[in-house]
């Protein structure tokens, strides 16, 4: 390294922190330089998508070249730097070293992990550390748990309402909600009937060839498809503000109706995609949120569709931020069912005759994206109902969704999908039989099971495994108010019945690679 000019001050940026926005930012001071790194250490911590590092590390790099612009010292440490240590800590030692700083500055990181290894650094570093604020979320860490002290069930209405109030959206003179009521959830949950039609992919197109060859050069594995010659997704603020406009424009008016419809066709359908933009804090939530409510006051949009939208991000975004803070360390290890078949080999490539978990994972591995419903209701209900191990669901559903954080996708699968916490977040499983998925969309069409067949080879695998779970868990669900007409369904089963659908049940969960 040649000697450059001192500094006093090392600032870091993480991948999931490209805010231009942020305050740090409002004055130019030679004394400060931005570290952003790009490292083994988090290309390497679970198997990722292909396009999320694509993404990010493209995202990086352009917020480097946007603060140099703006007159800010940047040191950007590629990945195939020669000085580049793979690790943040390393690579900020040296750093130090190597600007004769004296001081080291971060925003505070949303994950667990990196939370805890800054802080361990830290003490050891013989330099002064301090924390700012990311200036992005809406509630602080601990909001959530000083809320619900003492409640023996943490549930997100109770957490919705006074967000609401807070941020003063979509209330009427006197503070109580517009239409009357808080949650238009029953409004929301109609399958697409193919019109009106889906609108176009309003995603800019970015070519990332240079970067894919110098992920391949460097040996980073990864999963899905890189189709690093037309990566859908938006490298700056600017773009994802162009991405707002347009789902405001285009989808939101219809993203209610149809948020929980699966359609083969139509993958994308009327949502947002814009949660990698939030996650990494191109956006911000409130303008998404005003944005969203401005919609509605202009009629351009109604307002069960608005305020489903607005719960998605004001109410659960946050919710599950709260839930992981309150948690962590030790959530991720959680197992309350005591689930621990591994995740079968189509996880990685989609090659199931189960039509709706072969369109939901190619779609995933071909985009990096699905949306909640097939997150929830196809991949996370059969895992449920197989009993596949939580943990290394977990760390699938972090590696492969282009949106995928710690603080934000360990509460959604572990808790809210999975129920492994014994249900902290989740009032009842959320698991069903073909039936929903029939009704919900397409996916059974063609399909080499049949949705109305319970037991034999061409039963749905979905049918048998959903009373072979609640019958398996009987003792630790029972008593559950929310599920009393399923286990009175059950019991009214003659034993033969009962028997059958428990031993084809049995026979799928051995065979679980050949389904």
């Amino acid at each position: 390294m040649s000697s450059p000019a001192p500094a006093h001050t090392l600032r870091l940026l993480l991948g999931d922190q490209l805010n231009p926005q942020h305050s740090w930012f409002q004055q130019v001071d030679a004394q400060v330089v931005y570290v952003l790194m790009e490292v083994r250490q988090e290309t390497d911590y679970v198997l990722h998508h292909a396009q999320k590092i694509l993404a990010i590390f493209a995202a990086m790099r352009d917020l480097a070249r946007q603060l140099r612009t703006a007159g800010h010292r940047v040191r950007y440490v590629a990945l195939d730097d020669a000085s580049n240590r793979q690790s943040i800590p390393d690579n900020l030692s040296a750093l130090a070293a190597h600007y004769g700083a004296q001081s080291v500055q971060w925003q505070q990181p949303d994950e667990w992990r990196l939370d805890t290894q800054l802080q361990a650094w830290a003490s050891t570093s013989g330099l002064h550390c301090s924390v700012v604020d990311s200036e992005h979320f809406l509630t602080a860490r601990d909001d959530l748990a000083t809320q619900m002290h003492g409640r023996r069930q943490w549930l997100m209405e109770h957490f919705y309402r006074p967000m609401r109030r807070r941020y003063r959206l979509l209330l009427d003179e006197h503070d109580q909600p517009i239409g009357g009521q808080w949650n238009f959830d029953h409004d929301n949950r109609k399958p697409w009937p193919g019109t009106p039609p889906a609108p176009t992919d309003w995603r800019p197109t970015h070519d990332h060839r240079a970067l894919w060859e110098m992920l391949q050069r460097c040996g980073v594995q990864s999963m899905g498809e890189p189709q690093a010659d037309a990566v859908r997704w938006p490298l700056n603020r600017a773009e994802a503000l162009e991405c707002l406009d347009a789902f405001i424009a285009h989808a939101l008016p219809h993203f209610g109706d149809y948020e929980d419809a699966m359609a083969s066709q139509a993958p994308r359908l009327f949502h947002s995609l814009l949660s990698f933009s939030l996650n990494v804090k191109m956006l911000h939530p409130l303008e998404v949120l005003q944005r969203a409510e401005a919609a509605y006051h202009a009629g351009h949009a109604p307002l069960a569709a608005v305020e489903g939208f607005v719960r998605q991000i004001l109410g659960w975004r946050e919710y599950v931020r709260g839930i992981y803070w309150a948690h962590m360390p030790g959530y991720e290890q959680r197992n309350a069912l005591g689930h621990h078949l591994p995740l079968p080999h189509w996880f990685w490539n989609g090659d199931t005759r189960m039509r709706c978990l072969q369109l939901s994972i190619r779609q995933s591995l071909q985009t990096a994206h699905a949306h909640h419903i097939q997150r929830l209701m196809v991949i996370g209900n059969f895992a449920l109902l197989a009993g596949l191990d939580p943990a290394e669901l977990h760390r699938w559903y972090l590696g492969i969704y282009i949106d995928a954080f710690e603080w934000v996708e360990l509460p959604n699968t572990l808790g809210m999908s999975q129920r492994a916490d014994g249900g902290t977040i989740a009032t009842k499983p959320y698991v069903s039989s073909a039936a929903y998925l029939q009704r919900m969309g397409d996916y059974c069409q063609g399909c080499a099971y049949h949705p109305k067949l319970k037991t034999g080879p061409r039963a749905c695998p979905f049918n048998a495994l959903y009373w072979d779970f609640f019958a398996r868990h009987a003792e630790t669900l029972g008593a559950n108010h929310r599920l009393a007409l399923v286990y009175r369904q059950w019991q009214k089963m003659p034993p033969e019945q009962q028997t059958a659908l428990q031993a084809h049940a049995q026979q799928v969960r051995q065979q679980l690679g050949t389904l």
